[in-house]
């Protein structure tokens, strides 16, 4: 059987999480001791005593959920269990970055805690400014293709405008997450009604995440890169940025910076995945490995369910079945 890894992003987390896998793998916990030590953070503690409230915060959230799935990676392989491929959804691309080689770990660790706290002060910087009710984020539009909001929402991409709002995760054929004001995100709410969407769900987010309201974080995050070193990858490691696999280490680094700002490619992704996997000589299924279910339900509304399975992998439990 052969496997590819998509790991999961900002939403998946919950307080507890990998605990269980951290008291029965040892090579999940040397790698969320590891982690510990090069973030100075005490992972464990984050993991497992705070509140969601505070874990929800990108500059925690960020840590906690790269930590998560890349505990998983090293407990899989204690398994004999490794991907031909990874893809990650927003955060999660990181982990593949590092699963795919073209980020070492200790790299992996410290652009994942920089990026967080980055993006947190923008974040926090926004809220600060906004009047009561006023602040930026995001909301799934649901019942729609990604085409048809990108079509629709095509005359207020500009930050310019007060109703400003953009297509940020093309999630599947019926869910599109988009991120503007709050006066765009109010718009697209009747724009999208008005052309077929049955909801329109505002998200429990810190801002405007893979939109350009986010310029600033990516400007911060460029000097940051040059510190690291992104090699060309190993295996296979599909991009957010152009739903396609990566080509090279410069690619990837280049892309980072993109990816704060643009949108999220899940479904060309996911078609890019399927194709690659025709290839293989025996069968294949994909591994949510981290925290949730959220991309084994959108591989299943993606059409390719038939396929190929996907599998969740972020409990002991769930380990213990593959």
């Amino acid at each position: 059987m052969k496997n590819i890894f998509l790991f999961p992003g900002q939403g998946a987390q919950f307080q507890g999480m990998m605990m269980d896998l951290y008291e029965s793998s040892s090579m999940a916990k040397k790698t969320i001791d590891k982690f510990s030590e090069i973030s100075g953070e005490n992972i464990v503690a984050l993991l497992r005593d705070t509140d969601i409230s505070v874990l929800s915060r990108t500059d925690k959230s960020q840590l906690a959920i790269t930590a998560a799935s890349l505990a998983m990676v090293a407990a899989l392989k204690e398994k004999g269990i490794e991907p031909e491929a990874v893809a990650g959804f927003s955060l999660g691309e990181f982990s593949a970055l590092c699963v795919s080689g073209i980020l070492c770990f200790e790299d992996t660790v410290k652009i994942v805690k920089v990026r967080g706290e980055i993006m947190q002060k923008v974040c926090d910087e926004i809220a600060e400014k906004a009047l009561e009710g006023e602040k930026p984020g995001m909301a799934a539009v649901l019942g729609l293709t990604p085409d048809v909001v990108q079509k629709t929402l095509a005359p207020y991409g500009d930050v310019s405008r007060e109703e400003a709002v953009f297509p940020t995760n093309l999630n599947s054929p019926r869910q599109t997450v988009v991120s503007g004001t709050a006066k765009g995100l109010v718009l697209a709410e009747n724009l999208c009604k008005e052309v077929g969407a049955k909801r329109v769900v505002v998200l429990k987010v810190a801002g405007p995440f893979h939109s350009p309201l986010m310029e600033k974080a990516a400007t911060a995050f460029v000097s940051e890169l040059e510190k690291i070193t992104f090699n060309n990858p190993k295996i296979k490691c599909f991009s957010n940025v152009t739903g396609k696999a990566v080509a090279s280490g410069e690619e990837a680094k280049a892309n980072a910076v993109e990816h704060i700002v643009k949108a999220v490619r899940w479904t060309e992704e996911e078609s890019a995945i399927a194709e690659f996997a025709e290839g293989f000589a025996e069968e294949w299924q994909l591994l949510e490995v981290g925290p949730g279910k959220t991309l084994c339900g959108l591989w299943r509304d993606s059409g390719f369910g038939e396929k190929a399975s996907c599998l969740p992998a972020g409990t002991l439990e769930q380990l213990e079945t593959l």
